[in-house]
């Protein structure tokens, strides 16, 4: 018999048969006899699989717990799972299609557009509680291309049966329970008796599927809803339906056939187009606004959108006037720390919210002011600075991380700031169960752009990752409903951009790396889009501000 060495959490090496699987091992070493145990995965090689895996190379094994990040999105993953296998009894004929996060959520609607009652509701709440309590197992399988073909057009699934009749490999996995099978994008949970922990939500036009915070995994928080990133959403999905892209799969079909151009003109006019309906809205204020603040999630494409935003704004004779926030640092010495000690350059206390104020006022009513240049260098304020005035015509645009946040221009009366947020909400999905997170879409955005302008490898920006996270949760996200507009910065072909100088940045995280179970879900996700060169991509778009030959300078 065929055997494999592994490695388990203690130290100790063992001798196991070929193909066992994960889940079974831990039970054997007793990784499992606690009936309150929180194992909901495993780590084969740095590598996140289900405890279902077959074991088949030496291997080192580190189980998953609920409450660490990999755990979590195991979690949120096996929940939307639970959800479309208690669809198919309770709408047999009725198409489920997830959406984007909302919350502590996901929103969900119907392919049919049928309003959706609350009786319907509580009654797939239900079933979906009952699959929970029979904690039926959850088993991965791998299918022959030819097979997963088939059972996806049975099942009517067109969306994932294209992606996978696009995609070159021979080996499907898919995960059962129960006499459902679908595809899934990453491993889920052992059995439905681990999923216990949700809410069924009606929301317009659909409903949410809401999943506990990270901060306490046994309960569900209030509903903090988001009605103006909803319908900019909402507005960008009826536009994918117009024009027949909602899924990944058509996206690559336009791409293979040579059709892609047309899309990128109408996808980038559609850019423009918002950022002059945001111009127009601040000229209907006009003599009254002085300040458009604008704030949004890193790699949002802030920037290139403050450049887009203040050409608009000249063609309806404003003067745009850009300031820089971050030349409002405090010195080095005065900065705030975090809890690790660490300087917290994301933290409002680390900008001289006072100076700032000062500023505006004097140059909103008519005096000079003189505007400070900050050495990033030596973390100090340069001694040279730039004596500004406004004219009649000027208007302010500032860029920052908190720019929504009113405790940043405590001394500026509401009426005379607009405030903008800015995010990359695609409105795309894997397939009618898989959705993209807009959290990987800028991650990917981020990682090109700290390769192609800041010297950074794919394993430092990872490794950066959390904590930008934790800063957006903090600074960013908790205001985002004070903006007067949204802008969704998102294109829906910039991945199979992306992928192009993703890929081989990924590849540099190697298996001994901690973050590689990272690196490979990334790699994973990415393999689901046709590649596309960058010479499709405009020279101002948004886009470029991360692949760079940007028609603007930074």
């Amino acid at each position: 018999m065929r055997e494999v060495t592994v490695t388990l959490p203690s130290g100790k090496s063992t001798v196991v048969p070929y193909g066992k699987r994960t889940g079974e091992l831990l039970i054997e070493e007793g990784y499992l006899k606690d009936p309150n145990n929180t194992i909901i995965g495993t780590l084969v090689n740095n590598e996140p699989t289900s405890l279902s895996f077959k074991i088949e190379i030496n291997a080192e094994i580190r189980p998953i717990t609920i409450e660490s990040r990999e755990g979590i999105r195991i979690y949120r993953r096996s929940l939307c799972f639970l959800l479309a296998f208690a669809s198919r009894y309770i709408f047999p004929d009725r198409k489920l299609v997830i959406g984007h996060s909302l919350g502590d959520g996901y929103y969900y609607y119907f392919i049919d557009y049928l309003p959706v009652h609350e009786s319907d509701l509580r009654r797939l709440e239900e079933k979906m509680r009952e699959l929970s309590e029979e904690d039926l197992p959850i088993q991965r399988r791998v299918l022959s291309y030819t097979d997963a073909l088939v059972l996806f057009e049975k099942s009517g699934q067109e969306d994932t049966r294209r992606l996978i009749e696009q995609r070159n490999t021979n080996k499907i996995p898919v995960y059962v329970c129960g006499d459902f099978t679908d595809l899934s994008h990453g491993p889920l949970a052992p059995n439905s008796g681990m999923i216990k922990t949700f809410e069924i939500k009606p929301y317009p036009n659909g409903f949410l599927l809401r999943y506990p915070s990270e901060q306490n995994l046994g309960k569900i928080e209030p509903f903090a809803d988001s009605p103006l990133l909803f319908s900019v959403y909402q507005e960008y999905k009826a536009w994918g339906k117009i024009l027949g892209v909602n899924s990944v799969s058509r996206l690559n079909e336009l791409i293979e056939k040579n059709e892609i151009h047309s899309f990128i003109q109408v996808a980038e006019a559609l850019h423009n187009k918002k950022i002059s309906e945001i111009a127009d809205r601040i000229y209907q204020r006009k003599g009254q606004v002085k300040v458009i603040l604008i704030a949004g999630p890193s790699s949002s494409g802030k920037t290139t959108f403050t450049k887009k935003l203040g050409i608009q704004l000249r063609v309806l004779g404003f003067n745009p006037v850009i300031i820089e926030l971050d030349n409002y640092f405090v010195p080095r010495e005065k900065t705030p720390k975090d809890v690790n000690g660490e300087y917290d350059f994301e933290s409002l206390h680390a900008i001289d919210v006072d100076l700032f104020n000062r500023n505006l006022l004097d140059l909103f009513e008519g005096k000079s002011a003189d505007i400070p240049d900050f050495d990033f260098k030596s973390g100090e304020r340069k001694s040279e600075y730039e004596t500004l005035q406004l004219g009649d015509r000027s208007i302010l645009l500032i860029e920052g991380i908190h720019g929504l946040n009113d405790e940043l221009t405590p001394k500026i009366s509401r009426d005379k700031k607009y405030l903008v947020y800015v995010s990359a909400l695609t409105q795309l999905n894997l397939d009618d169960h898989n959705r993209i997170s807009t959290t990987d879409n800028r991650l990917i955005r981020r990682m090109v752009r700290d390769s192609q302008f800041r010297g950074y490898s794919a394993l430092e920006t990872l490794t950066r990752w959390p904590s930008v996270r934790n800063g957006e949760n903090k600074n960013i996200f908790p205001f985002q409903n004070n903006a007067d507009s949204a802008f969704n910065s998102a294109l829906d072909y910039e991945l199979s951009v992306l992928r192009i100088y993703a890929e081989p940045l990924l590849k540099t995280v190697k298996p001994y790396h901690q973050l590689y179970s990272e690196a490979v879900r990334i790699l994973s996700f990415l393999e689901n889009f046709t590649p596309l060169p960058a010479k499709y991509v405009p020279p101002e778009s948004i886009l470029r501000e991360f692949i760079g030959d940007s028609g603007f300078k930074y």
